[in-house]
């Protein structure tokens, strides 16, 4: 019995996808509930499970292209024999394609060239990008994953080899080289361009971003830590607390708990503008940024006043895991009263981070570095950190932005306050 594989059900507020890539090619044999397609939407990674054992009959509509609720993207024969495949695709291609015959190409090559002959595009689109990115082709590595495909601990795997092992007869033109060398001259006055679509995560978090800017009254203040308190505390426990939670304790899980007490001490940075009004929400849903190689995604952790360290260590495990693996769903990115973001992980000094609507503010952590400071008349050494709080000047002032960070920080330095709730 054939039976048509069709995009699913959109969330709400979202009306297209894109297909980000295909994981069979037509002919390849498939088990129930295996992800067949990735679809990308502008907040999250559908994936599309096949209904049935059997054999991926027809790719109808090839990687890039958008589709909406209800399109039909390929065919899946139930049973374990079918009839021989037809690699055939919807003369549809992605934004700014050439459309003139150019749709069937792609697919047909996809679907008729197995992935050991370097085929990138039977790869998932992470695997296709670390390719990119290293200089590497499919065709050197063997991969590991389900029909030969490659996986990024493939790819990663096989550029960790000693360079003799890995380097290829002839070096990629886009492999990076350590210095210019006197045999490139052939190349050299050569100025590349590459224009490709923006994904649709990117176009959304771009539309994000300038109706930040353009909706609401931004300032930013600052205050530096010392977090030898926090880091004493970390180093005391550190095994029994990852032996007794099976996580590590973190910086983030001090930060939420900090940000909660000054949040409670200043409801108007935990609201929200609607219209003329101003919402005063009784709960803590903190936004948490994680970078993956989509774009940024802000994951919620709920009711975080209520969770303990270990809990909230954990979540910021799971939300982290799932966004980079696209796994996020619309729940784990709807809401939220207050985010913070942590450039510190990439070994930012300061920075001015951006609201994310509708949320009235964000704290921004960054890069811990050994300082020189004045305690009780000394100058000593301390771990330090800057901390940046941007706000909605329309709905917080200067004088409560300045208290709320200063909270944060008394909590930081002294973490019997967050205990005490003083």
């Amino acid at each position: 019995m054939s039976i048509q594989i069709k995009v699913p059900n959109l969330p709400e507020s979202v009306s297209e996808a894109t297909i980000a890539g295909w994981h069979f090619k037509a002919g390849d044999t498939v088990k129930r509930e295996q992800n067949l397609v990735d679809l990308e939407t502008d907040k999250v990674v559908l994936e599309v499970p096949a209904t049935a054992d059997g054999v991926l009959t027809e790719v109808r509509i090839a990687p890039g292209a958008t589709v909406k609720a209800g399109d039909i993207l390929g065919v899946l024969e139930q049973g374990s024999a079918a009839t021989a495949p037809v690699a055939k695709v919807k003369d549809s291609t992605p934004a700014g394609g050439d459309t003139a015959g150019g749709g069937a190409k792609p697919e047909q090559k996809s679907a008729d060239k197995p992935a050991a002959e370097g085929d990138d595009d039977g790869q998932s689109p992470a695997v296709r990008k670390l390719l990119a990115e290293l200089g590497f082709s499919a065709s050197q590595i063997t991969g590991t994953g389900k029909g030969g495909r490659l996986t990024k601990e493939d790819v990663q795997a096989f550029a960790d080899k000693p360079k003799a092992a890995t380097a290829p007869a002839a070096t990629p033109a886009k492999a990076e080289a350590p210095a210019p060398k006197p045999a490139a001259k052939s190349t050299a006055g050569v100025r590349e361009e590459q224009r490709v679509p923006m994904t649709r995560i990117r176009e959304r978090i771009a539309e994000r971003l300038v109706e930040a800017q353009a909706t609401a009254a931004m300032l930013t203040t600052f205050n530096e830590v010392d977090l030898k308190a926090v880091s004493d505390i970390r180093a005391k426990f550190k095994e029994p607390f990852e032996k007794a939670n099976g996580v590590k304790l973190g910086f983030m899980s001090f930060f939420v708990k900090a940000a909660i007490e000054a949040l409670k001490k200043f409801p108007a940075v935990n609201a929200s503008i609607d219209g003329s009004d101003v919402v005063y929400h009784g709960f803590y849903d903190v936004g948490v940024a994680v970078s993956t190689e989509r774009g940024l995604v802000v994951p919620i952790l709920r009711d975080a006043d209520v969770l303990s360290f270990a809990e909230i260590e954990k979540t910021i495990v799971e939300l982290g895991a799932k966004a980079r693996n696209g796994k996020l769903t619309m729940d784990d990115l709807t809401g939220g009263t207050f985010s913070i973001t942590n450039g510190g992980t990439f070994g930012s000094m300061m920075s001015t981070p951006i609201l994310n609507p509708p949320q009235a503010a964000i704290l921004g952590m960054h890069g811990i570095f050994d300082r020189p400071v004045v305690v009780a008349g000394q100058i000593v050494i301390r771990p330090m950190m800057y901390l940046a709080l941007t706000y909605d000047h329309r709905l917080i002032d200067g004088r409560e932005a300045v208290l709320f960070l200063r909270s944060i920080k008394e909590s930081l330095e002294d973490p019997s306050r967050m205990l005490l709730q003083v």
